[in-house]
């Protein structure tokens, strides 16, 4: 079914890579269906912790590919890059989340999975966005990303004007929209945008290697309501979010992953916590 993507499941790990290597993994219409659906299959998966998503070749993804963009400029609107393909859709994410949360990338903040971006090389423009919308990037040495819409004559698209200022703060964010240079790792990092780098050889078993020990040490229930409440919370008062993680810890109690976390570290083992899966 996919023809511009990888998903390969590795209990307790779900690879989803972008795999359009000769044009750097520029996204198409038909990327982003195939994306979403095997999101939503990694996600419906019980085996599958986490999801890392990486680019196949020397790039990760370098935005959105010219030939969509020449569509677009065509047509006069972003529509003209729509394709009609024969991709089942499948919604990820909790729906439950509400809609603030489906448009563009924003549906990875309600996939009840982490999902970490890998990200391999250069990184521009929609895929700066595609990243940014991960729960957390890791990054190659070799890597980079620009936002790349000022010299394209666009605004900060894609939903970054609402998540770039939340991971490092306004002008830090203003300086990477209004400038579109390059970010080299060592600044990423210290802005905040990624949580490790790693030489390029051995990107992927990080990353690999980080679902890998949460799914011998974490509740799958745990990060899932975690990740709720942090992007949820985002949004909402401080009392408010009190309140939902108060009536949260009363659920989670009396659940068999808060006995068994007690039971482990009483025991001196390893947790067994069961995994999650949903059908809807």
């Amino acid at each position: 079914m996919y023809e511009e993507i990888l998903l390969e499941i590795d209990d307790p790990v779900a690879t989803i890579t972008l795999n359009r290597p000769d044009q750097l993994n520029a996204l198409t219409d038909r990327t982003m269906q195939e994306l979403r659906h095997a999101v939503a299959t990694a996600e419906r998966t019980d085996k599958v912790v986490g999801i890392v998503l990486t680019g196949a070749g020397r790039g990760f993804c370098a935005g959105v590919d010219m030939g969509s963009l020449q569509d677009i400029q065509a047509a006069g609107t972003s529509a003209g890059m729509r394709q009609q393909t024969e991709i089942e859709k499948l919604d990820p994410g909790d729906q439950a989340m509400g809609p603030d949360f489906r448009h563009g990338f924003g549906y990875l903040m309600t996939v009840r999975k982490p999902v970490i971006a890998a990200v391999n090389g250069p990184c521009a423009g929609l895929g700066f966005s595609l990243s940014m919308f991960c729960d957390m990037r890791f990054m190659s040495e070799s890597a980079m990303f620009t936002t790349a819409f000022a010299p394209r004559g666009l605004v900060a698209e894609h939903g970054m004007s609402w998540v770039l200022p939340r991971l490092i703060g306004p002008a830090q964010a203003f300086d990477l929209f209004f400038s579109a240079r390059r970010i080299e790792p060592a600044e990423a990092l210290s802005l905040g945008l990624v949580s490790r780098i790693v030489p390029p050889e051995g990107l992927l078993d990080e990353a690999q290697g980080y679902v890998r020990d949460l799914a011998k040490t974490a509740s799958p229930s745990s990060l899932m309501y975690m990740k709720r409440q942090v992007y949820k919370h985002l949004m909402a008062p401080l009392g408010e979010a009190f309140v939902e993680t108060n009536g949260l810890q009363e659920e989670t109690v009396a659940l068999p992953d808060f006995k068994e976390g007690i039971a482990s570290f009483m025991e001196r083992r390893p947790p067994e916590f069961p995994r999650v899966s949903f059908d809807d």
